[in-house]
C-alpha cells in the first residue's frame, strides 16, 4: 500500500511549507495524482485525512485532482489520450490506441505533486 507513504510525504510538506510561511491555518490543499501512478485517490484522501488529525492540516479541505494518461507515439506519431489496460495488479500496460505500439513517450500521467496550498498567515 504505497497510499500510505505518499499521504505521510504529502503531510510532511504541506506542514514544511505551511511552517516555512508562518500560515497560522491551512485552508485547503490541491494535490495532482496521474492515472499511472497507481494510487488509489479514495484510499490517500481516507489516509490524508488520519494523518492530518492534530495538526495545522486538520481543517484543510483535500482536494485530488486526477491527471488522464497522454502520450506521443514513436511510431506512428500519435499524440494525445490513450486508455490503461489494468488487467495486471502491478502494471498498467499503455499503448497507442492508433496503432497499438507500447513505443511510447508518456506525456503526463505519472505526477504526485501539490499543486496549491491555501494558508491564512497572521496580519
Amino acid at each position: 500500500m504505497h497510499e500510505l507513504s505518499m499521504a505521510n510525504a504529502i503531510v510532511k510538506t504541506v506542514l514544511d511549507v505551511a511552517e516555512k510561511n508562518q500560515a497560522e491555518e491551512i485552508l485547503d490543499v490541491t494535490i495532482e495524482i496521474g492515472k499511472l501512478t497507481m494510487l488509489n485517490p479514495e484510499q490517500l484522501r481516507f489516509l490524508l485525512d488520519v494523518l492530518k488529525e492534530d495538526t495545522l492540516l486538520e481543517g484543510a479541505e483535500i482536494i485530488i485532482e486526477e491527471i488522464p494518461v497522454e502520450i506521443k507515439c514513436r511510431a506512428c506519431g500519435y499524440t494525445g489520450s490513450t486508455t490503461l489496460d489494468d488487467s495486471d495488479h502491478y502494471l498498467m500496460i499503455v499503448k497507442c490506441p492508433d496503432c497499438d505500439e507500447r513505443n511510447l513517450e508518456i506525456l503526463s500521467g505519472q505526477e504526485c505533486n501539490v499543486k496549491n496550498i491555501r494558508v491564512e498567515k497572521p496580519d
